[in-house]
């Protein structure tokens, strides 16, 4: 099923992939416009990403403490630790895919730990031919779903098997269906794998080991169920996520969010007034 709109000016049209692609993709993406925000803030959820850019470069900066780097090709990245921020060119002209956390790694030459933090471009994943001859192949097509088709082929082409990747997968659902509450030890008696095994798997195929992709989905879940229309007990929602310590949630909220509680609030509420009745799922944040 193919679903497009026009968001903030900007086209936006998104298709689920067939199988085999289904089970390692929630969706492939065209994006083209000019967006409301030229920088944006990407916190760490677990959803690996890859754009092919068909626009002026892009520049990204994985963490607060380096500097941006410019992307022409596009780029690939897999489960992050930390936010990120987004620059935008305007316009801006991609298509993408939304990988789910193990979808990413049959796509690659290397282990996904190496893109953890440290987006690659698509020249460095695939070839600077291989690069190149996408992207003609994808501006000369004709529109959005033929250009989606494109992208598809080329990533039906390019799956390889993954040596472990069942066990990753049934292990990640099982994190995700409970929002990271899941015991890791449990998981793991249950598949009859040792930790090591499993640490060894998850980090070559997510980028993490099974406890932090289960600490980035407790996170995840926690934030975006916080409604930033009424006032906040910061100590309850620590409380309520595992945390014995409000300084660790604070120190760890900054980490995946790159904002203070307080002022992902500010960011949050602010984001609600500028664009008032829009269905905020959370992420991305405005970082203008």
């Amino acid at each position: 099923m193919e679903v497009a709109a026009i968001l903030w000016g900007v086209e936006y049209v998104s298709r689920v992939p067939r199988p085999p692609l289904d089970g390692l993709i929630g969706d492939l993406y065209y994006l083209e416009g000019a967006p409301p925000y030229a920088r944006l803030m990407l916190p760490a959820a677990p959803a690996p990403l890859l754009i092919v850019n068909l626009g002026a470069p892009f520049l990204i900066r994985a963490g607060t403490d380096v500097e941006a780097v410019e992307y022409t090709d596009g780029c690939a990245v897999t489960t992050p630790t930390r936010a990120w921020e987004f620059s935008y060119p305007t316009p801006t002209r991609s298509v993408g895919v939304h990988f789910r956390p193990w979808g990413l790694a049959p796509f690659l030459p290397m282990p996904a730990a190496e893109l953890c933090d440290r987006p690659a471009t698509v020249e460095q994943i695939w070839g600077q031919p291989a690069s190149a001859e996408l992207r003609r192949r994808l501006t000369l097509a004709d529109a959005p779903h033929e250009m989606l088709m494109v992208l598809e082929e080329e990533l039906v082409r390019r799956l390889r098997p993954i040596n472990g990747l069942d066990i990753v997968r049934r292990m990640s659902s099982a994190i995700a269906e409970t929002g990271g509450a899941v015991p890791i030890s449990d998981l793991g008696g249950a598949a009859h794998a040792s930790s090591t095994y499993l640490a060894k798997r998850f980090k070559e195929i997510i980028g993490v080991t099974p406890k932090r992709l289960a600490r980035s989905y407790r996170f995840t879940t926690t934030v975006l169920a916080l409604d930033v229309a009424a006032p906040i007990d910061w100590g309850d929602v620590a409380a309520g996520s595992g945390y014995f310590d409000q300084a660790h949630f604070v120190h760890e909220f900054r980490e995946y969010t790159g904002l203070t509680p307080t002022r992902y609030v500010e960011v949050r509420q602010r984001f609600l007034r500028e664009h008032p009745g829009h269905a905020l799922e959370g992420w991305p944040l405005p970082a203008d």
